[in-house]
């Protein structure tokens, strides 16, 4: 019989971040999808019904400023920045990622010398990205040129203006070199653009330190902010006064109840800003980032790296050789929060696994991926994951 539960119990006991998983809405399911859309904060429903009954219901338009409605976009970018290595006053919360990359993707091109053409983007990226990069250079006259992130430092050039990429992969979870890059793109002359989707929230990712001028970031994967909850946009503060979005909004105007016809952006950040915010989702989210409070990234990051290798372990255990083959790299410096593995029946074999109760999910053609949330997910959570893989793969 194998030991690896008896493992996992007691890796389980000895985990810091235990505790934590009381602070979400769980039940005996193995969640190993919080890399598309996190678990409920179980505080969440009851701040929620407080911004709708008495907030909206009661107090309606009072709440813009008793409520500290007007302010929240900046207000959980503050809340969401030490979870991304970023100082106050250098994100603002609100649209869609998508929406977000096209701001930072045309300021960034804007920023750049004219002469600079072309736009370099991560060829392996979440199609999204790649849909909004190249309506982006069109826009803009400029030339898009898809390469993979390891081919970046050789295609840079005087031509390049700005480089967006990804920070891990979403298909195998290969996380990215972002100093390293951000740097080569800069001793080009260029402008870093990254995204955090499946970065923030799983691992330290530095932008101050690493001097990342835009980031643009979903809320509601390993930030627990629930479905459709509004992404943010980092904007460097070196930066910040020669920010020119474009998608101006009345929100984002230096005096935004002045209704002037003319533009004149706000200083800081909230030049990021459009339109009216999406309340109801952004105090849900402010409500969930409650549960990183006294958390540590570099905690839930050593965590992170302790699951997936214990789950590559048993998957090793109790799959037979040659029956699935991981995508996810091995080396620590290269691995995000979640495994990928290849089999030719993937769909067929995540669907019989979501039945019995271990939710991971399906990526075309052939990959299964399994993501690990460190606040709530636990080793005897990756055990049972693996052994109902290894069954369902007999």
């Amino acid at each position: 019989m194998s030991e690896l539960p008896l493992l996992a119990k007691k890796l389980d006991e000895a985990d810091e971040l235990a505790p934590l998983r009381d602070r979400f809405v769980l039940d005996e399911v193995v969640y190993l999808d919080g890399n598309s859309l996190g678990a409920l904060p179980a505080h969440v429903p009851d701040r929620v019904a407080d911004v709708v009954r008495r907030q909206w219901g009661e107090l309606r338009i009072r709440s813009w400023e008793e409520s500290g409605w007007w302010t929240a976009p900046e207000r959980i970018g503050d809340r969401i920045a030490p979870l991304v290595g970023a100082a106050p006053g250098q994100i603002v919360v609100g649209d869609s990622t998508s929406v977000n990359v096209f701001k930072a993707l045309v300021a960034a091109i804007r920023m750049a010398d004219d002469s600079r053409d072309e736009l370099l983007v991560d060829a392996t990226t979440f199609p999204t990205d790649g849909y909004i990069a190249e309506s982006a250079a069109r826009l803009t006259g400029r030339t898009l040129r898809p390469v993979t992130p390891a081919e970046v430092p050789g295609a840079l050039g005087d031509r390049t203006a700005a480089v967006l990429l990804n920070h891990v992969d979403y298909r195998t979870g290969r996380l990215h070199d972002l100093p390293a890059l951000t740097a080569a793109i800069h001793a080009c002359g260029a402008l870093a653009v990254w995204d955090l989707c499946h970065s923030a929230g799983a691992l330290p990712v530095g932008l101050d330190e690493h001097g990342v001028d835009l980031a643009v970031g979903c809320t509601y994967k390993y930030l627990n902010g629930g479905p459709g909850s509004p992404a943010y946009l980092y904007v460097r503060s070196a930066l910040q006064d020669r920010f020119d979005s474009p998608l101006p909004g009345w929100n984002s105007h230096a005096e935004p109840f002045g209704m002037s016809p003319a533009y004149t952006p706000a200083a800081g950040a909230l030049r990021g800003r459009v339109g009216t915010p999406d309340i109801l989702s952004l105090l849900a989210l402010e409500a969930a980032l409650d549960v990183w409070d006294g958390v540590s990234v570099t905690a839930v990051r050593a965590k992170s790296l302790a699951l997936t290798d214990f789950f590559l372990r048993c998957v090793g255990e109790y799959t037979e050789p040659g029956r699935v083959e991981c995508v996810t790299p091995e080396a620590h410096t290269e691995r995000g929060s979640q495994i990928a593995l290849r089999c030719p029946d993937a769909g067929e074999v995540m669907k019989r696994l979501i039945a019995r109760g271990v939710v991971g999910d399906f990526r075309h053609p052939d990959v299964l991926r399994f993501g690990f949330t460190p606040l709530y997910t636990g080793f005897r959570d990756a055990e049972r994951a693996a052994r109902a893989l290894g069954e369902e793969l007999a």
